[in-house]
């Protein structure tokens, strides 16, 4: 770690994120070959290959040595190590995009030992870019391609609140969640379980939240997260892809990642379990604790 130049990663990283940030928004989904891969909530179109070939591409010139972990060119068995690793999803909620919602990402991690040390996180069409550096603070940048402050946009250090408040409990919280790709079995038993519990009274059962939310992209939930708009991210089933660059924007706001399986305090980067709380002065692991006591005896497993 003390030989890379972390710095000048992160700004590499910005570079190519705006350069596929301009593929993306260029492409019209109505227009592009898709196909599935899990079942057809699972998809993957051109567009998620051709961003993921230009990444690599830049990468591999700029630092040819480090590993390459992406999601459209990711065969099983594959694992991260301790090595510096760019892990990447060229986009990360590929189902808003093909439906032009637009609230999808390109996110760039760094992994070193197998930690995120640098996250980038990129959605074009509303021009909002998050970066953080390991030990370094996390930002929001807003409207640099729109030529804000200019051309370098709006910056403002994460969280977004200078004195954010206490977590006080989930019934004063918003959480995110994610229906994920798979539609079954005890997985999706687990989650739709939880749902319930989180949204029911608490004369019956429940944890009686403000209200759920999915925003359809997990770096999209950790930023949010980390900003402070959202309390509490719950996810299971996504990938290392989708969660290193958020993670280190997260850890960087303050924010802390456990496992979304009750007990685990230090979840590891490709568990595909994860819960995210917000920065706060107070509150974070007791609303963690509380959040466990809902899960229950439930317990989500996905391999990897």
């Amino acid at each position: 770690m003390a030989n890379l130049n972390l710095r000048e990663i992160h700004d590499t990283l910005i570079s190519v994120a705006h350069e596929a940030g301009r593929m993306m928004i260029s492409a019209n989904p109505t227009d592009i070959d898709q196909g599935t891969k899990l079942n057809s909530a699972d998809i993957v179109t051109e567009t998620d290959q051709a961003v993921e070939a230009l990444v690599s591409s830049r990468l591999s010139k700029a630092y040819p040595t480090f590993a390459f972990v992406g999601e459209e060119t990711y065969k099983p068995g594959i694992q991260i190590t301790a090595a510096p690793t760019f892990i990447v999803d060229p986009i990360d909620g590929t189902t808003n995009f093909v439906h032009g919602f637009p609230h999808a990402c390109i996110s760039l991690g760094l992994a070193v030992d197998r930690t995120p040390a640098v996250g980038v996180v990129y959605n074009p069409w509303l021009d909002t870019l998050y970066s953080a550096i390991r030990g370094q603070g996390a930002f929001i940048t807003v409207g640099a391609k729109w030529g804000l402050e200019g051309g370098k946009g709006r910056k403002t250090k994460l969280p977004i609140a200078k004195n954010p408040a206490p977590l006080a409990g989930l019934d004063k919280s918003l959480v995110s969640i994610e229906w994920g790709s798979q539609r079954d079995g005890v997985n999706y038993e687990v989650k739709t379980e939880v749902f319930k519990k989180l949204c029911a009274t608490k004369e019956s059962g429940g944890a009686m939240v403000h209200s759920l939310r999915s925003m359809g992209s997990a770096a999209l939930n950790l930023c949010a997260v980390a900003a402070g708009q959202l309390d509490v991210y719950w996810e299971g089933g996504c990938w290392a892809w989708d969660v290193c660059a958020g993670w280190c924007i997260l850890s960087e706001a303050g924010g802390l990642m456990a496992s979304g399986n009750p007990g685990s305090w230090e979840p590891e980067l490709d568990s595909r379990k994860y819960l995210a709380v917000r920065g706060a002065p107070s509150g974070q692991k007791e609303i963690i604790e509380e959040f466990w006591r809902v899960v229950g005896e439930g317990r989500m497993e996905y391999e990897h």
